[in-house]
């Protein structure tokens, strides 16, 4: 039987891997392993698999039993190549080990380099080479990188022991470092190693090698590596490869250098080669910034206003050489590559290729522009193209090369960069931002109330919540950035304070946040606008083409409602009234509503509002020409709407005539140990039939009003929180009552559609007897998410990072859905109501509807339309077009297979 391989050779121009390999290989294996096949020149090595380190986790830490027999025979076919051996006193064989999963995770990962370096082989190092400083120099990086990765001593214990030499001997940079001061320091690194860990840096080579190897493993599942995973839907499952590979050295001296360069510019797009290089350097030294790297390009050079001398200047030959090398890889891999190389003695070497990371803009750019070149079709345009990405280009963004100083972070809820006053009250906010100051909502948490202020502040803070916490929902709709569940802020009202790690901020000091980082910052720091590219028109006219799914907007303001005509919008899928009830000239006639005694009196107060429901309705029907407007009716509890601060509660009880007990009295009644599951949404309805008549007539008379203009509308009014066929029933009933009348008092015929939310699972497993009644279903996947799991999406924030931790959820399922069970309710509700109405319209109106997987889901599932905030229309759009792609892409794999 023979034994699974879990080691794949590469170099002399051949390899036992190619680039479709990269899930057992990696990236950087698969990568190395195709430019040998390209015949470019790749310093020998081999790649020990993903599967050994999934085996690794599997098995407490174990490695499999034929491994170290692999491992030997590749080692040995290296040496071959090479003429050096590992070990040997003479002429040592000196390896990288670096780490290389399928997804690029650059940085989140170990490497070591110079590794079989000992007391004795440093010697043969500094025979062979002729150059003493180099071998040294050699020495005490794997000395330092070595102790810090594998043996987890601090980095700056060594940095430290460089500082007190170059101070000793007058010195400002590394490159002035001498032979004998790199001997001292590699000296005094072996002694602190022995000082710290009370037994000697290992000197024996293969004990080096698996210690590299086993850290590299073990990196996999460190903190960074995980929360970046998290962040990019990586699965934890996929393992990394390891990459053993024969050194090169671009620090033996001045005909050597070291860089990374992309085919195109990563950050615009633009057909330009970009990179830097380090003459004598190693790796680590480039993107470590001790010193300042140089250009490879007289052009780049020359527009970063350089003094120091392009690669292109310094090296023509061996630039040449790197230059078709970067034709060469992106006309094999028709995409933008990120290249590293080494230059040992004029001879170059290449030791990594993989897709570049881009910024949105270059990702538009270079997808369109290689579409017009002929190297790829449109469709591909397409699927290289990251939904979530588009986000960098619809918000303001910080100016990168702005200084920072961090106060404290939190989560990325909204992105774009804003800067403002510190104020604590959503009333401040609106009375500042009236006076034409900009301000930062900080608050422990949101609720409906705060609107005003949310909708008035550049940018919001919570110190509690989640990614789809009312904070970060609202903030999204509106386009505000958000920085939610800042756990380390403790803020304080009555002080009129927030405090971070021992540093306090008051009301009216200046904060920048950062809502695509999490990151919240002491002081203004520059951002910059995002202008929307000619490419980005371009590739959404592309997707919009391809798509079989509608796009909607979550709006109920005229200023969302244009903001999602300009990024799309086919039509509004959410209009969320409840938020039009906040506004300073409505509230005192809401809470007179809420606190009257009886019927007579909540319909006095009703009727001071429709007119401003109507009017909003109209605003609505007139910005949005026609497309479809789902008009959600009242959904939260009554008790969100009235006041706590003892000012608020007397001038709600002088406005309604009545006392200030009374109002007190009413609030506790109103109060709701579980609101989420309480009295509201259709329940509301039941109770309180004349407040959902009202909104029924502010509709029709504005749809009357239309009409009466010639511009025929079909409102479509969703009733929340159904959970009974009954329920719909009686509240269609007072629906179709109040079209009548107006039909009667207007002359107008009325068309318009009656359907539900569902965000219950027994509305989902009762969907076939609710399309009875139910014209559209819309699937509300916030409340259907928290029903269905038992879940709090404001309170889940707390304990959700130990889930990832524990690998019970890879992601949060409030931010992308569960498609297992909340989807599994969605298609069966969708199967269902299909089965009892096959006109029946289907669509979903959660935050899932601007997550790309999600929005891929709901394609497969058969729904009609998703919607979403506005900001968040182009990332469904283009989701939309890359789930009718891969759809089509499917079938034709199964016709190929048949």
């Amino acid at each position: 039987m023979t034994a699974h391989k879990w080691v794949y050779a590469f170099g002399d121009g051949k390899a036992e891997g190619k680039s479709d390999m990269r899930n057992l290989l990696g990236g950087k294996g698969a990568g190395l392993a195709e430019m040998c096949n390209l015949g470019l020149p790749v310093p020998p090595g081999f790649t020990v698999t993903t599967e050994v380190c999934t085996h690794y986790y599997a098995h407490g830490n174990q490695y499999p039993a034929e491994l170290k027999a692999q491992v030997a025979a590749g080692l040995a076919e290296v040496e071959k190549i090479t003429g050096a051996k590992f070990g040997d006193v003479k002429n040592p064989l000196l390896v990288s080990v670096r780490s290389g999963a399928r997804a690029s995770m650059p940085g989140m990962m170990d490497t070591v380099l110079n590794l079989g370096l000992n007391k004795e082989t440093v010697e043969g190092l500094k025979a062979q080479s002729g150059n003493d400083r180099f071998a040294y120099d050699s020495y005490r990086r794997f000395i330092q990188m070595y102790s810090c990765v594998v043996l987890g001593l601090e980095h700056h214990m060594f940095e430290s022991i460089i500082d007190d030499v170059k101070r000793a001997q007058g010195y400002t940079n590394d490159i002035d470092m001498k032979a004998e001061d790199w001997k001292e320091v590699a000296e005094s690194y072996l002694t602190e190693v022995q000082k710290h860990l009370g037994k000697p840096f290992p000197q024996d080579v293969h004990e080096q090698l698996w210690g590299a190897a086993g850290a590299v493993f073990s990196s996999w599942m460190n903190q960074r590596a995980v929360t970046y995973r998290r962040l990019n839907d990586i699965p934890a499952d996929w393992g990394t490869a390891v990459n053993i590979q024969a050194m090169v050295f671009g620090n033996r001296g001045d005909d050597c250098c070291t860089g990374v360069a992309f085919t195109r510019n990563p950050s615009t797009g633009e057909n330009l080669f970009y990179g830097e290089y380090l003459v004598n350097a190693q790796g680590e030294d480039v993107v470590a910034g001790i010193r300042t790297p140089q250009h490879l390009t007289v052009k780049g050079k020359q527009e970063h206003k350089s003094t120091l001398p392009a690669m292109e200047e310094v090296m023509p030959s061996v630039f040449a050489q790197l230059n078709d090398v970067r034709l060469k890889l992106e006309k094999h891999y028709r995409d933008m590559q990120d290249i590293e190389f080494t230059v040992q003695q004029n001879k170059l070497y290449m030791l990594q290729t993989r897709t570049g990371k881009r910024t949105a803009a270059a990702a538009l750019k270079i997808a369109v522009d290689m579409v017009a070149e002929g190297v790829i079709s449109k469709e591909e345009a397409i699927k290289r193209i990251e939904p979530k990405s588009l986000d960098q280009l619809l918000h303001p963004t910080l100016d990168p090369k702005a200084k920072k100083q961090i106060f404290a972070k939190g989560l990325p809820a909204s992105p774009g960069a804003a800067c403002g006053k510190v104020v604590f009250s959503a009333d401040e906010a609106e009375d500042l931002t009236n006076k034409g100051q900009k301000v930062i909502l900080c608050r422990t948490e949101t609720s409906p109330e705060d609107i005003h202020g949310m909708h008035a502040a550049k940018g919001i803070v919570t110190s509690r919540g989640g990614m789809t916490s009312h904070a970060a929902v609202v903030a999204r709709g509106m386009g505000r950035s958000c920085v939610a569940g800042a756990g380390d802020i403790s803020i304080d009202y009555a002080k009129q304070q927030m405090v971070a790690k021992g540093v306090t901020l008051k009301a009216g000091d200046i904060i920048t946040i950062d809502g695509a980082t999490g990151e919240i910052m002491i002081g203004e720091i520059a951002t910059v606008q995002p202008e929307l590219s000619g490419d980005f028109e371009t590739l959404m006219g592309w997707a919009d083409s391809m798509r079989r799914l509608k796009v909607r907007a979550n709006a109920e303001t005229p200023l969302d409602a244009r903001t999602a005509r300009k990024f799309g919008a086919e039509g509004i899928g959410l209009c969320r009234t409840e938020h039009m009830f906040f506004d300073t000239d409505r509230i005192t006639a809401m809470r007179e509503m809420i606190i009257a005694d009886d019927e007579a009196g909540r319909r006095a107060a009703l009727a001071k509002l429709e007119p401003m429901q109507k009017k909003d309705f109209l605003d609505l029907f007139t910005i949005m020409e026609g497309l479809p407007v789902t008009i959600r009716f009242l959904d939260p509890p009554l008790h969100e709407f009235l006041p706590h601060a003892e000012n608020e509660i007397a001038a709600v009880a002088a406005g309604a005539g009545v006392s200030v007990d009374k109002v007190k009295k009413r609030t506790a009644q109103l109060h709701e140990s579980n609101p989420m599951l309480g009295h509201r949404g259709c329940r509301l309805g039941i109770s309180y039939p004349e407040i959902y008549e009202m909104q029924a007539r502010a509709v029709f008379a504005a749809a009357a009003d239309m009409a009466k203009q010639g511009k025929a509308v079909i409102p479509e009014i969703m009733i929340p929180l159904i959970a009974t066929k009954k329920e719909l029933d009686v509240l269609k009933a007072v629906v179709d009552r109040v079209a009548g009348e107006v039909q009667k008092s207007t002359g107008v015929t009325l068309n318009y559609l009656v359907g539900t939310m569902i965000e219950l699972p027994r509305a989902a497993l009762r969907a076939s007897e609710i399309a009875e009644t139910a014209q559209f279903f819309s699937f509300g996947t916030n409340d259907l998410t928290q029903t269905t799991f038992g879940l709090s999406r404001d309170d889940a924030a707390s304990f959700l990072p130990d889930y990832y931790a524990a690998g019970v959820f890879e992601q949060d399922p409030f931010a992308s859905l569960d498609q297992e069970g909340v989807g599994e309710l969605v298609a069966l509700a969708c199967e269902r109501g299909r089965k009892t109405r096959k006109d029946i319209k289907l669509g979903i109106c959660g935050e899932h509807g601007g997550d790309a997987n999600s929005v891929k889901f709901f394609h497969r599932t058969g729904l009609d339309y998703v919607s979403c905030s506005p900001y968040r229309l182009p990332i469904a759009r283009l989701a939309a077009a890359q789930a009718a792609i891969e759809g089509h892409d499917d079938v034709q794999a199964r016709l190929n297979a048949a």
